[in-house]
């Protein structure tokens, strides 16, 4: 992989967003008092203190509440051609662990997110992608945690924006090139099977599906381009349910749906924007499918929320562990 052909941007550490979140509110709110002091019409000040009141409401639950929480999420899909041994099967879906916020307190989170996880006994999890925020010592603290995640057929997984490392500006070209070595390497050291472009086959008695994992596959300006469907799905035939795994659900019309027959794809990515009042994220103007599951015709996309974020803070968005269980749809 040319990593010199990945666009590089530069994040800040998880606390130091909590201090420009107090920094900002802190002089946003010496603005509306200088206006309530020294503006005399009624309505100018309530205009200038609400928006404040609200910054408030939303800074200091979304960090200290609403980033802590998270929902376990369950979708029953049918389809007409899963094949009958596969009626039932169940998987759990998470993704954009982005486990270098999740320490100290925030820990806690990822616990709790894997004792749900392995409390749905799945027979697969997927995990869709981000699982550091810029670089791969951030995953050794919670390997012990990680590997504990259980299921009948594994745990397989793909690379986010996140897992390259367009984020680990500070380094120089070797220590990213070494970098991205190790953070690939990590997956396996966790039992995880990480699917680069590629595929496995999971059987039960004489019936199989496909399970296939793309890298990441975003607008290659801001997030990498690597997706290679043909390879991914490299001697795959039609007659075979497939199950896909894309960090990018951008991917799902741009490569998946014309290029491929696959029936689920799952997602991440978006998170929500970790924001939303009364289930409407403004990231459902930037994303088709932004959060939730979508259809066209017999094919689907499940595009999770995450768990965490690089920015510790969630408005009206907690984060989810999806359980998706499919069944073989019966014409009556």
């Amino acid at each position: 992989m040319d990593i010199t052909a990945l666009p590089t941007r530069n994040l800040l550490d998880p606390d130091q967003y909590i201090y420009c979140g107090w920094a900002v509110m802190a002089v946003l709110t010496l603005a509306a008092v200088l206006l309530v002091r020294f503006v005399h019409r009624r309505w100018l000040r309530f205009l200038a203190v609400m928006p404040v009141i609200a910054g408030w409401i939303v800074f200091l639950y979304g960090t200290y509440v609403g980033f802590y929480q998270f929902e376990v999420r369950h979708v029953e899909l049918a389809f007409d051609d899963l094949p009958p041994a596969f009626d039932g099967y169940k998987i759990v879906q998470w993704s954009d662990a982005h486990v270098g916020t999740l320490t100290g307190r925030r820990q806690s989170i990822l616990q709790r997110a894997i004792d749900s996880i392995n409390a749905q006994q799945a027979d697969l999890v997927a995990f869709t992608g981000d699982l550091q925020n810029k670089q791969s010592k951030e995953i050794a603290p919670h390997r012990e945690l990680l590997s504990s995640i259980k299921a009948k057929d594994g745990v397989v997984s793909v690379l986010g924006n996140h897992d390259y490392p367009i984020y680990y500006t500070d380094a120089d070209l070797f220590e990213r090139y070494a970098d991205m070595g190790r953070r690939c390497s990590a997956d396996e050291e966790l039992g995880w099977r990480l699917l680069c472009n590629s595929h496995i086959t999971i059987r039960r008695g004489a019936d199989h599906i496909i399970v296939a994992g793309m890298e990441d596959d975003g607008d290659g300006k801001r997030f990498p381009q690597l997706g290679d469907i043909q390879k991914a799905l490299w001697g795959v035939n039609r007659q075979e349910f497939v199950v896909m795994l894309e960090h990018d659900p951008t991917a799902w019309r741009r490569k998946i749906l014309p290029h491929s027959h696959t029936q689920l794809t799952l997602s991440g990515h978006t998170h929500a924007m970790q924001f939303a009042v009364l289930g409407w994220s403004p990231i459902s103007l930037f994303y088709k499918e932004s959060w939730g599951l979508y259809r066209m015709n017999q094919r689907a996309i499940y595009v999770s929320k995450g768990l965490a974020g690089v920015a510790p803070i969630r408005f009206g968005t907690p984060g989810e562990i999806v359980v998706i269980t499919l069944k073989l749809r019966i014409e009556n």
